[in-house]
């Protein structure tokens, strides 16, 4: 044994040497550095103690270094998603010549070679929009008459027909809509924008992830869809529930009182505290992380998802209700969120993969959710939030233009070919509507944008370079917007 090794007891038979020895420098540093991490983890657990008078933005506030290439016009990203693949023909992209076509066979100069989900080998008759379209605002921007709420925010929003993707079922395309890639286990894109700049929130998590149903076949969607993947786990979205307990295990157990819990979390921190020193110091920060958070959550999130105490009128105009798990009370929890700093909020509304029984559907999930994404736009601009909130608005990929069905039981199969997503806010030009897909709706033919370039342009507007925005994996510089492909930032709808 190493008589100057500090994680050893010093015994000799001279009571002066054992004296000496448990004050060599290296058993000094052992005891100093248990101190100096003692007073690391009270400034971790509680910044406001060596924060002077400054403003506190939370343990969260930091973001990794050297990403950002110019000022940020946005602030936080609230990300409507369209889980199941809203129908574009139906929505935002008009095409009178496929209702010419209705019921007569699809081209096959559109569809040959082409990917198609579950129309493979089938008879293709064209499907022509099942509902009227009408200009709407100052810029004359076309809207369905399924979405008589979003047509009055027509001058706020960017619309984007000439959407691509690279996968055809469900689960694949969600991952790449959320991590870029179809390889499973790659971070988010909110655990990207969380890892780049950080979060202004202290006592909730900087990714939040919101959930509803309705409509047709609401399937579930994975968690893995807001895992931060290689990236350190602090940055991974976390879902709150807004039915029963918002956030699984958070709340204390029955007979433990909160200061109980706070010595256990105290004493559990300080325990990692010692052992962060070594290989896995930065998941243990991670994990003293998570303790706390999870201790500040127990008092913020309860309040936070109380939407009771909001005004009767602000209620009526999402058309939310408290405890509902509805879309409508989610997107007043979003305008929540936004307020109390939260810097990405994904709103995941399952219920539109309409294989069948379009008409009935789409009436379903744009009555779901058509009013209350007009009350959280209109909200966040009376607010003065809207102009550093980014909001996105689409699915994982859009509708066919071909019949899927039987009489009146028509539907439109998946399709990655041309579809339509929408932005506002922070940054984004309102009333333009940019690039197009043919006259039968099949193909982006003008300004192709590629989910990538949808992941660009969320960065850029960041004050990200999602160039530089890349972590080092399996010897790779990995990123949002891939490694070996390119990605541009969609400047044509950005002020």
């Amino acid at each position: 044994m190493d008589p100057l090794d500090a994680s050893h007891p010093v015994h000799t038979s001279d009571p002066v040497r054992d004296a000496a020895l448990r004050n060599t420098r290296r058993a000094f540093l052992g005891r100093a550095s248990l101190g100096l991490g003692t007073v690391a983890l009270a400034g971790l657990l509680d910044p406001r103690l060596f924060a002077g008078n400054g403003p506190h933005k939370g343990p969260n506030a930091r973001g990794a270094a050297g990403f950002r290439d110019r000022t940020p016009r946005a602030k936080r990203v609230i990300f409507l998603y369209m889980s199941g693949g809203p129908s574009q023909l139906e929505t935002f992209d008009h095409k009178p010549k496929l209702a010419e076509l209705d019921g007569k066979p699809m081209p096959e100069s559109c569809t040959r070679g082409q990917p198609i989900a579950q129309l493979q080998g089938q008879e293709l008759k064209c499907l022509g929009p099942q509902v009227a379209f009408r200009r709407h605002g100052r810029s004359g921007q076309e809207i369905s008459d399924f979405l008589p709420w979003t047509a009055k925010l027509a001058d706020d929003i960017a619309i984007v027909r000439s959407m691509t993707t690279d996968q055809i079922n469900h689960d694949p395309a969600h991952t790449v809509m959320n991590t870029g890639t179809s390889i499973s286990g790659r971070p988010s894109m909110g655990s990207w924008v969380t890892y780049g700049l950080g979060s202004e929130c202290e006592d909730l998590p900087g990714f939040v992830v919101l959930t509803s149903k309705g409509g047709r076949d609401p399937q579930p969607i994975s968690s893995r869809q807001w895992h931060s993947g290689f990236l350190p786990s602090r940055f991974q979205g976390v879902e709150l529930c807004s039915t029963g307990d918002p956030v699984h295990y958070v709340r204390s157990p029955p007979g433990v009182t909160r200061a109980q819990e706070r010595r256990l979390v105290d004493a559990v921190s300080e325990l990692n505290a010692i052992r962060s020193g070594g290989a896995e110091g930065g998941e243990v920060e991670a994990r003293i992380r998570a303790y706390e958070m999870a201790f500040r959550m127990q008092a913020s999130v309860p309040e936070l998802m109380d939407i009771a105490d909001e005004p009767p009128e602000a209620l009526e105009m999402y058309g939310a209700k408290p405890g509902d798990g509805s879309f409508a009370s989610n997107c007043l929890l979003a305008r929540r969120l936004a307020e109390r700093g939260v810097r990405f909020i994904q709103l995941y509304h399952r219920g539109w993969d309409h294989h069948g029984d379009l008409v009935p559907y789409m009436t379903t999930c744009c009555g779901l959710t058509d009013k209350p994404t007009w009350a959280l736009i209109t909200d966040l601009k009376a607010r003065g939030l809207l102009d550093d909130t980014l909001v996105v608005w689409g699915g994982e990929f859009g509708r066919t233009p071909m019949f899927q069905g039987k009489g009146k039981t028509a539907g439109r199969d998946h399709h990655i070919r041309g579809f339509t997503m929408w932005l506002c806010g922070g940054g984004v030009r309102g009333g333009v509507t940019y690039g197009a897909t043919d006259e039968f709706g099949y193909h982006a033919v003008e300004g192709v944008t590629h989910v990538r370039d949808l992941h660009a342009t969320l960065l850029h507007l960041l004050g990200i370079d999602h160039r530089r925005l890349s972590v080092k994996y399996q010897g790779l510089d990995a990123r949002l917007t891939g490694v070996l492909e390119e990605a541009r930032i969609v400047r044509e709808v950005l002020v």
